[in-house]
């Protein structure tokens, strides 16, 4: 039996009707490009090679690669041996499904990661800490609103599925767990001219949330500024949408 190596962040799923409700929800068509990162024991690996023709893994465990060579046809399992977290999406066929039980030591630079990648992905479906996609789907306004908010709503409309205890692993995580679906947004709908202003722009405005934005962004709009946006400069970056931040990035990207 393969111990879980807390490095790697390893909880691996066991409960069967949860994994039932996860390919339920994920619908795996049999010409589907799919993509798993850290396949783990195989608890999602299994059922959806029995739908799919082919199956793209991400792992970065050696002695579990070993077991899927071992467990799998190399025609129908494709092992890519790695750091996810470093893994080039670009050289897979499109469009892309991706599916995985992430690491939640680093969940946030994975979904950040594969957002890079938002127009060759047709759907992804994560299971996360709970309190992640709380976060994910949070709206403005809401104390779980923030930064990872903005800037996964800016690429992907997401939903929470599924709640998942605790005990649906072994061994047991300290925290809820939770399944969320992200769908990319139309190119059309994603609409900053600037991308690596805008993600300065939210990080400083959330930078110190209890502030409001007249302090948070004075080193980009000036009073009038934001009079001229029909923003509130007494609001918090929490009270702020996708859409309120993307034309603060505008005005301010068409000053350079």
């Amino acid at each position: 039996m393969h111990k879980a190596r807390k490095r790697f962040g390893q909880n691996f799923l066991v409960d069967e009707q949860i994994i039932a409700d996860i390919i339920r929800v994920i619908r795996p068509e049999a010409a589907d490009i799919m993509v798993e990162i850290g396949p783990g024991l195989g608890a999602l690996t299994r059922p959806l090679l029995q739908r799919l023709n082919q199956l793209h893994v991400v792992e970065i465990d050696r002695d579990i690669i070993a077991r899927l060579e071992k467990d799998y046809p190399q025609d129908k399992l494709i092992i890519h041996a790695g750091d996810a977290l470093k893994f080039d999406l670009a050289q897979l066929p499109v469009p892309l499904r991706i599916v995985g039980n992430l690491p939640y030591n680093i969940s946030s630079p994975l979904l950040f990661h594969f957002s890079d990648y938002f127009e060759r992905i047709y759907d992804m479906h994560f299971m996360l800490q709970n309190e992640v996609v709380e976060r994910m789907v949070a709206e403005p306004s809401t104390p779980a609103y923030g930064r990872l908010s903005v800037m996964l709503q800016y690429r992907f409309h997401m939903e929470k599925l599924l709640d998942v205890p605790p005990e649906s692993f072994r061994p047991s995580p300290k925290v809820d767990s939770a399944i969320v679906r992200m769908i990319p947004l139309p190119a059309s709908e994603v609409l900053v001219q600037n991308e690596k202003l805008f993600a300065q722009i939210v990080a400083t405005a959330f930078g110190q949330r209890r502030k409001t934005l007249r302090n948070t962004l004075k080193a980009y709009l000036t009073e009038n500024d934001f009079v001229q946006l029909g923003i509130d400069a007494q609001l918090r970056a929490e009270n702020l949408g996708v859409a309120e931040f993307a034309r603060i990035t505008n005005e301010c990207g068409w000053r350079d």
